[in-house]
């Protein structure tokens, strides 16, 4: 019985030291995004702030910045 116990706690303890590393990596990629919505804040207009937040709210899809069309190829046998 001693054995098993032995190996469990081993176990846990190695999960739990997975566990620990996750916590850091997704702790510290928080931090990161935190502070690229920050600087995002800063720089987007009231307007623009005001509009994504209105579409998160309705749950549509944030713009993809489609302002401008996909510039199109050029055709085969041109120049």
């Amino acid at each position: 019985m001693d054995l098993v116990k032995s190996h469990l706690m081993y176990a846990v303890r190695e999960e739990a030291g997975v566990l620990k590393g996750r916590i850091k990596e997704l702790t510290e990629k928080s931090s990161q995004l935190e502070q690229g919505s920050n600087l995002l804040e800063k720089l987007v207009s009231p307007e623009q702030l005001t509009h994504t937040q209105a579409q998160q709210q309705t749950g549509f899809p944030p713009a993809t910045g489609a302002t401008q069309p996909p510039a199109q190829p050029a055709p085969w046998g041109s120049g």
